[in-house]
């Protein structure tokens, strides 16, 4: 059985996760409710991957650690080995991530950044879609989505309001073999 993964993200309402900068402080402007569903994803994972970028995001403006308790990869060209929180990974995102979805564990969630998204798109590694979607129109910025992803049907598990925000939840349909 392969552990699944989950994508769990906010995005503006005209697909923009982040400013061109990796500006977030729309994100901390959101009027939201609660943790939108945020302590209920984080019970069914074990495992995080996060590109460098991202990875370097979380250790700029959130202290302590976030993820401290679970295992958590970071994909980088730039820096190997490990520290007290993470290890680096410096091959192919979507080799590794293959090889671990095999191994025993709990559902994997892929936190950012955007390349590791589209590489995941391309090979349909995301079983699950958690997407918060904000009151914002950033214009521009960093897509969620990049261009030629292939086709998949979902089937909508949740729909949820969060005060200012809704979060669509859904899961990849698996194709009859």
């Amino acid at each position: 059985m392969s552990r699944e993964i989950i994508l769990y993200i906010a995005t503006s309402v005209d697909g923009f996760i982040a400013k061109e900068n990796d500006d977030l402080q729309w994100l901390e402007e959101a009027e939201g409710e609660g943790d939108a569903g945020y302590s209920d994803m984080y019970q069914s994972i074990d495992t995080i991957i996060m590109g460098k970028r991202t990875y370097d995001w979380v250790v700029d403006h959130i202290e302590p650690f976030p993820y401290s308790d679970k295992k958590c990869y970071v994909f980088s060209t730039s820096q190997s080995g490990e520290n007290e929180h993470v290890e680096f990974v410096n091959e192919d995102v979507v080799a590794f991530t293959k090889k671990l979805r095999e191994q025993e564990g709990s559902k994997i969630w892929m936190v950012g950044g955007a390349g590791i998204l589209d590489a995941y798109m391309k090979e349909r590694l995301i079983d699950e879609f958690i997407i918060t979607v904000t009151p914002h129109l950033l214009g521009s910025g960093i897509p969620m989505f990049k261009d030629n992803n292939p086709y998949q049907d979902l089937k909508l598990v949740n729909t949820q309001r969060y005060g200012q925000m809704v979060q669509m939840h859904y899961k990849v349909k698996k194709e009859a073999k």
